[in-house]
């Protein structure tokens, strides 16, 4: 693959789209190590947020001490 800097780091959609399929197709490749950087991998769904929200995460800690007072009995 050859690709200029400015093609990589270009904001045209299309651009982007083909340098990002031309490195999955490399990624294909055994023992090839694409790399991504971290817009291409965003684009890709590779930092999916599934992390607790912050209710969850307080609610959850709420259990846990409300656990540890029963064993505590």
């Amino acid at each position: 693959m050859n690709r200029t800097d400015d093609e990589t780091q270009s904001k045209n959609p299309d651009i982007q789209d083909q340098v990002i399929k031309e490195k999955l197709l490399d990624a294909e490749i055994p023992g090839f190590q694409a790399e991504f950087d971290p817009l291409e991998a965003e684009r890709l769904g590779a930092f999916k947020e599934d992390a607790l929200s912050e209710e969850d995460a307080l609610d959850s800690t709420i259990d846990h001490v409300a656990e540890a007072e029963d064993e505590r009995r």
